[in-house]
């Protein structure tokens, strides 16, 4: 690992535009919709994006991109030097279903890549950072019904071990180097802007294409799996609401619960059939189901909503109902 020993220039946290940020895995799920939504805030030269793959088109938001391996330390320092970075947000990794094809590699890309950034902020406390969590820290032994911030936890996944560990060293980074360093267990996320990225929850963005293009949908988890989940324009809010509020309201360092609503695939079935009615699906477990029932079926996130204000704005059926109707805009387009 390499030992970084870069101050970052200092900068004006009460001067709204002078933030500078980086975003490692741009064009992932969470990625693609961040770039364009802080682009949109702050100004687009003031938001890097950076990954391994070319980030997609964001019309309107176009700005600076970086070829970037978050396992290379030196090549992440020089890009927060080079472009004089007030917060990163570390979005890189493997995510469940990958992560149990991929032990190794996704043990080393999710907890190497979040110590090069942790070591790097040790060296300026003033450099704020974003790293996400998941619901996959929870496991078997976890209470499933409203899952409390504070609870058993003990995941069975690769993916659930890696983001325990990193809750944990989060959590020591600030306690004894002073990073200001935040995060929240994401639920299942859903978002038309991005094919699914290889997690278990993804059915749910995978049945609202397949709903629009086929008239069907073969699901690999069964009809009754109820699991959080939270459509993308409130993950993108909680996240930037999370970063932009004050330090002294972030009482958790290691990741905060967060929740909008919970379904199985027969309800989400049904919400899609109050606009397509001749829409069917099928499910045939696979070996995501295991993984889905080791998970939560609904999560307390009370202490998001008392310490800074956390709020959803979608459900199920709003949720759907702009999905589709985004979906159908893009297959205009793509006709």
């Amino acid at each position: 690992m390499i030992k970084i020993n870069y101050v970052c220039p200092t900068h004006n946290t009460n001067n709204f535009m002078s933030e500078r940020i980086l975003i490692l895995g741009s064009s992932g799920q969470i990625g693609t919709d961040l770039v364009q939504f802080l682009r949109t805030k702050y100004g687009n030269e003031n938001v890097v994006a950076a990954d391994l793959k070319a980030q997609p088109i964001l019309i309107g938001c176009e700005g600076p991109f970086e070829f970037i391996d978050v396992l290379d330390g030196q090549k992440v320092f020089d890009t927060i030097k080079k472009y004089k970075i007030t917060q990163v947000y570390l979005l890189a990794a493997l995510l469940s279903a990958t992560a149990e094809q991929k032990v190794k590699s996704a043990w080393r890309l999710n907890m190497e890549g979040l110590f090069n950034i942790l070591d790097i902020a040790k060296e300026n406390p003033a450099l704020k950072i974003f790293w996400p969590s998941s619901i996959a820290v929870f496991g078997p032994t976890t209470p499933r019904i409203q899952t409390p911030q504070y609870t058993i936890m003990e995941p069975s996944t690769v993916y659930g071990i890696s983001k325990l560990a990193g809750e944990r060293w989060c959590e020591y980074y600030n306690a004894k180097y002073n990073v200001d360093v935040r995060s929240i267990r994401y639920p299942g996320l859903i978002s038309y802007k991005t094919d699914p990225g290889g997690g278990t929850t993804d059915y749910a963005v995978a049945i609202y294409h397949e709903a629009l293009n086929k008239k069907s949908y073969n699901c690999y988890l069964r009809e009754d799996t109820r699991l959080p989940m939270m459509y993308m324009p409130d993950a993108i809010r909680a996240t930037t609401s999370l970063m932009e509020a004050e330090s002294s309201r972030i009482k958790i360092r290691s990741a905060y619960n967060l929740s909008a609503v919970d379904f199985t695939p027969i309800e989400i079935a049904s919400s899609i059939r109050a606009h397509i009615p001749e829409f069917e699906m099928t499910c045939v477990p696979d070996s995501r189901q295991a993984i889905a029932d080791s998970w939560p079926q609904s999560i307390d996130d009370s202490s998001a909503r008392e310490h800074w204000g956390w709020k959803h704005d979608y459900d199920l059926d709003k949720m759907t109902e702009d999905m589709l109707m985004h979906l159908k805009v893009v297959s205009n387009k793509a006709l």
